[in-house]
């Protein structure tokens, strides 16, 4: 509770000082409610996964009854484009109206809108009525987004990790891999069973990243920025691996699933043997859904699987902050967020601590069944805190040059 009165201290500083922007203070939140009452608000988020995409539907039904917001899911295929938008308006000199209000972003995208000075003011989040329910005093990436320093900038909407999924009905439990070397000798005693999606697709992407985790010889160099003179040397067991495990891939490496969906679908029509996501509760959602059998199971590495935290942002020339704030919000909330974790309906872990909230609140968490796919929080495995973002360009970069566009 101090923390947050010295988050909204600080930032009722900052609007002090910038007064003539006219910007709202979520210290003084009923201002902000009134004033979000009839705004838009245009969402920009991922829209490949129709439970998420029904998820925001929900949402959006929520804020037009109860706050007057109207929020539109834009729907991206990769964050990266609306990052651009926000950049073109800056360079045309469009600081205000702007086309975005809410981005659901990290990692790479975070840390380039930060640097350019694309988002509304820091600690904002921090002043938000819900923070109080977050757990950021466990959660270390709620405050650190892959090594970058959130200060308010962003608020956590939900927690991720690295997780493998397998139909044990096909593929016993105890034939899975565990570290990034074994599945490399499953690889080549099951050719054909395994695949990734192509990069700059995110999971794809997480999958080299993962690799890198594990077979770079210390660990640390990946919090720092990439430095050129020595990535090749860091990065060549990398691309050693892979080499060898592309022509052991489903298609002989030639072909890649488009995204984690595509990837899904090849398990769910016994393609492949292993798929992955950063959700712990996937392979749970997914089978309340219909989308994969029931004989679905989870699994992850003892040494560790990467993790992080997913964040909404508001761009500095949104023309709803308000509303954008609002909306922020709400998605704390503990109703928001026990809807969110639920595997019939997303399955996406909470940024909250269920041990600040009420006794009514706590109950709509325990009452979640999670479903039989789903790792309890001590068969997880260590956390592998995120490369800093500047290494997912690199390996993105060089990826391309050695394997091409194979779709």
């Amino acid at each position: 509770m101090i923390g947050r009165f010295l988050a909204a201290a600080t930032l009722g500083a900052v609007f002090g000082a910038n007064a003539a922007l006219a910007n709202p203070d979520p210290a003084d939140w009923d201002s902000v409610k009134e004033a979000a009452r009839g705004q838009t608000v245009y969402f920009n988020a991922w829209g490949g996964s129709e439970n998420i995409n029904s998820y925001l539907e929900w949402a959006a039904g929520e804020l037009r009854a109860h706050h007057g917001i109207e929020l539109v899911h834009v729907k991206l295929d990769d964050t990266t484009s609306a990052v651009a938008s926000v950049v073109a308006e800056k360079a045309a000199g469009r600081t205000e109206g702007g086309t975005i209000d809410l981005i659901w972003i990290n990692g790479e995208n975070f840390a380039s809108m930060k640097e350019q000075d694309l988002l509304f003011s820091p600690g904002w989040a921090e002043s938000l009525p819900n923070w109080r329910y977050v757990d950021f005093e466990n959660q270390s990436t709620i405050r650190t987004d892959f090594t970058v320093p959130v200060e308010g900038l962003e608020s956590p909407w939900g927690m991720a990790k690295l997780v493998f999924f397998h139909d044990e009905a096909e593929t016993p439990a105890d034939t899975m891999p565990d570290s990034a070397d074994e599945l490399l000798g499953w690889a080549r005693e099951n050719p054909g069973r395994f695949t990734y999606p192509q990069p700059p697709d995110f999971i794809g992407s997480s999958f080299i990243k993962q690799i890198l985790s594990e077979q770079v010889a210390d660990r640390s160099v990946l919090l720092e920025p990439v430095d050129d003179a020595t990535f090749e040397d860091i990065a060549a067991p990398v691309f050693a691996y892979l080499d060898e495990l592309h022509p052991l891939m489903w298609r002989q490496g030639r072909a890649y699933p488009q995204n984690y969906p595509a990837m899904k679908q090849l398990l769910a029509d016994n393609e492949v043997d292993i798929t992955f996501a950063f959700n712990p509760a996937e392979a749970s959602a997914a089978i309340a859904n219909g989308e994969l059998p029931d004989t679905v199971r989870s699994f992850t590495f003892s040494g560790g699987t990467l993790a992080n935290t997913h964040f909404v942002s508001i761009p500095y020339n949104s023309s709803a902050k308000e509303g954008a704030l609002v909306t922020a919000d709400f998605l704390l909330s503990p109703q928001a967020q026990a809807r969110k974790q639920d595997p019939a309906i997303w399955g996406d872990p909470t940024v909250l601590s269920l041990e600040k909230l009420d006794g009514e609140d706590r109950a709509r968490f325990e009452a979640l069944d999670l479903g039989v796919a789903t790792l309890a929080p001590d068969e997880l495995g260590p956390a592998i805190d995120e490369p800093h973002p500047s290494w997912m360009d690199r390996l993105e970069a060089e990826w391309r040059k050695r394997y091409g566009v194979a779709n």
